[in-house]
C-alpha cells in the first residue's frame, strides 16, 4: 500500500469509526502473526500500560498465533495510531 492508499484508508476508517460508534468507547482489535515470540512481545509492549485486555490463541498447529486486544480509547485518531504502531511489525495481519 502506498503513501496516498493508506492515507485514503484511515481517512475512511476514522469516518466509518466516528460515525458507527460512540466515543470515547471500547474498540476490539484482532491480529495474526506467525507464532514469534518477539513479534508477540511487540504488540503486547505498545498496549503496555493503556489498561488494553490482551488474550492470545495459538493456531491448531502452533504456526500462528491471533492476538485480540480489548481497550478503551478516546476517538477514531486513537484506533488509527495503534493500527500504525502495530502496521511496523513485519508479518502481522490486521484483522
Amino acid at each position: 500500500m502506498n503513501q496516498e492508499e493508506e492515507k485514503e484508508f484511515y481517512d475512511r476508517l476514522s469516518k466509518e469509526l466516528a460515525d458507527s460508534t460512540t466515543w470515547p468507547s471500547d474498540y476490539l482489535f484482532k491480529f495474526i502473526v506467525t507464532t514469534n515470540d518477539e513479534k508477540i512481545q511487540t504488540i503486547h509492549q505498545i498496549f503496555d500500560n493503556s489498561g488494553a485486555v490482551i488474550e492470545s490463541r495459538q493456531s491448531r498447529k502452533g504456526k500462528y498465533t491471533s492476538i485480540s486486544v480489548t481497550i478503551n480509547l478516546e476517538d477514531p485518531e486513537a484506533v488509527i495510531n495503534y493500527y500504525k504502531q502495530v502496521s511496523r511489525i513485519e508479518g502481522v495481519i490486521s484483522l
